[in-house]
């Protein structure tokens, strides 16, 4: 068994969620959380503080979590509690504490969401060369230019 801080969080995509490429797809964006409680007193319901937490996601769950989500959803992640240490540009020593997912779903107590599986195998290259790459890496270029 692991050692590792897993942690459960309950809450609502804060931020957009972008797909960033590399040698491992991945994503970084903010869940915020608002607890409640009902005043006995007032006998009405308050709201604490706003939590924020940022999540990251890689591979599979990244991609899929980049075409599945949109700033308001309401969401449920699971995964790791990590601290993430780097440099900023003038110089400083930052770090911030990250929720690395190992799960992330829609929170079914708000709605239905349905699963579409997808195939994320890559293409066989052709044997022969037909032009084909060339134009991909044409369209590409357009795409990134645009």
């Amino acid at each position: 068994m692991s050692n590792d801080n897993t942690m459960t969080f309950r809450g609502r995509v804060g931020t957009k969620v972008e797909l960033r490429e590399g040698n491992v797809p991945w994503i970084l964006f903010r869940v915020a959380s608002t607890p409640s409680y009902f005043d006995q007193a007032t006998r009405t319901w308050r709201d604490l503080e706003t939590i924020w937490i940022s999540v990251k996601a890689w591979r599979g769950l990244a991609q899929n979590v980049a075409e599945s989500l949109e700033v308001g959803d309401p969401i449920v992640v699971i995964g790791k509690v990590r601290t993430e240490r780097w440099t900023s540009q003038e110089g400083q020593a930052r770090e911030s504490t990250v929720l690395e997912a190992t799960l992330i779903g829609h929170d079914l107590t708000w709605g239905v969401t349905r699963l579409r599986r997808v195939d994320r195998q890559h293409p066989v290259a052709p044997a022969s060369d037909d032009g084909t790459a060339a134009a991909l890496q044409e369209l590409e270029r357009d795409d990134a230019a645009a």
